[in-house]
């Protein structure tokens, strides 16, 4: 099992909108110095919507080669089309990533019995450790305790993303789909909370703008010392609010360029960080010691 802190890696861009190799480069590099313990790539803070099938698989592909085996690579393979789901599957799984993480199928708002077959199919189709991620915010898709309990009895259907922010969750995940199951935050502002309740980790926007105390915040609530946990959280704060001040991956990006990492490119129909919004993500990244 991967646990602690996993950045839900941005995809870096020019400002035209292409893909940054050596930005790329640089990031993988400066999550392995910082002590992340995996990297998600091209999940949804990934832009995955605007990403074409052979962009999604490339950049996967190479974060898996940059990574080298320094740290774990979850391939973000989710998509509203099974078939596509399972095609994007597939290729992570070619291109070596440890395992996989599913968005449950966005706008079609399938049923509880529609989310259990979708990723059962997936299952079924590729044989790799399959990470299921609910976010009902951005899907309009709720994938109940009691489906996800379901699909923890399918093999290599191993964790489950929450990024409810329902902590009155965790304890219905953890009685109905054993000990052995991952159950990850996708939730900043209750990440902390999330594990020191007996989450497994956090799959974390911030850890792109403050890898090494998102880590230490989460070695330190893993090992249930609330203390330096919560110390720790609370000069985060500011990133886990600001970060989301528009639409995700927008703040983060901007933030992720101001350290120097990348370069200004975001794909429409996402727009850079608009100019009323800058002075609140500097704040925040002045608190966290970033800047």
């Amino acid at each position: 099992m991967i646990r602690g802190s996993m950045v839900a890696l941005i995809t870096p861009m020019d400002e035209q909108g292409n893909v940054d190799e050596a930005a790329l480069r640089r990031l993988v590099d400066f999550h392995v110095e910082q002590g992340t313990d995996a990297i998600v790539s091209v999940g949804t803070t990934g832009e995955s919507a605007t990403l074409d099938e052979d962009e999604h698989c490339r950049v996967i592909r190479q974060t898996v080669e940059m990574a080298a085996g320094r740290l774990p690579v979850i391939g973000g393979t989710g998509a509203n089309s099974t078939t596509e789901a399972i095609r994007l599957t597939r290729c992570a799984k070619d291109a070596g990533v440890d395992a996989c993480l599913l968005v449950t199928p966005y706008y079609n708002k399938p049923t509880q019995e529609g989310l259990y077959l979708h990723h059962k199919a997936v299952a079924e189709a590729v044989d790799i450790p399959q990470i299921l991620y609910n976010v009902p915010g951005r899907t309009a898709c709720d994938m109940l305790p009691e489906t996800t309990a379901r699909l923890s009895e399918v093999p290599n259907i191993v964790g489950i993303k929450d990024a409810t922010g329902d902590l009155d969750r965790l304890p219905r995940l953890r009685e109905l789909c054993g000990e052995a199951f991952a159950l990850y935050s996708g939730d900043d502002a209750t990440g902390c909370e999330f594990m020191l309740r007996g989450g497994d980790g956090v799959i974390s926007v911030t850890a792109n703008v403050a890898p090494r105390l998102m880590s230490e915040m989460c070695k330190a609530a893993l090992g249930a010392d609330r203390r330096h946990a919560e110390e720790i959280d609370a000069r985060l704060r500011g990133l886990h609010e600001a970060l989301f001040v528009e639409s995700n991956p927008i703040p983060v990006k901007w933030a992720v360029a101001e350290m120097g990492l990348c370069g200004k490119g975001i794909r429409l129909p996402l727009t850079w960080l608009s100019d009323a919004a800058k002075a609140e993500v500097r704040e925040a990244m002045r608190q966290a010691g970033v800047l």
